[in-house]
């Protein structure tokens, strides 16, 4: 029986992402220096909000996607990463060695997660400067991701 549940949490782990909530909650997450950061102030720019931890595979994969988006597009998007499972040390060397170099949040608590009703993981969050959600999805390559985000600026 306990096989039966963990496979069950792996494929809610890994799985896709569905829709819930219509814009970005206010809640507190904290930054990779361990300040606290209040997700308001994220608003204001268009977001990739990207949800992950280190031991989830298809995580792992994306992360250099992600980077090389994010080093192309970076200036007409914010990438923020959020993590609610790795300590700060795993999340920032895990990020870096796939080439992150935007912010990393962590939700230990799973407030952010919560709100947003992230229930898979990956899953990005893509958000107007309005802070509304203009799309969530999960597993993405660098052409969807760019797609997403040409979808995401012509919501502007």
């Amino acid at each position: 029986m306990a096989s039966i549940v963990a496979a069950g949490v792996i494929v809610a782990a890994c799985g896709d992402a569905d829709d819930s909530a219509d814009s970005l909650p206010s809640v507190e997450v904290i930054a990779a220096d361990g300040a606290p950061a209040d997700t308001a102030d994220w608003t204001g720019e268009p977001l990739v909000v990207n949800f992950w931890f280190s031991t989830c595979p298809p995580c792992a994969k994306e992360l250099r996607d992600f980077a090389a988006v994010d080093a192309e597009r970076g200036d007409v998007v914010r990438f923020i990463g959020v993590n609610p499972i790795d300590e700060v040390d795993v999340m920032e060397s895990f990020a870096a060695e796939r080439g992150v170099e935007y912010d990393n949040f962590r939700d230990p608590i799973g407030d952010l997660q919560i709100e947003l009703e992230i229930t898979s993981f990956p899953t990005t969050v893509f958000v107007g400067s309005d802070g509304e959600v203009v799309e969530r999805r999960g597993v993405l390559d660098a052409d969807q991701l760019h797609e997403a985000i040409d979808e995401l600026l012509a919501a502007e």
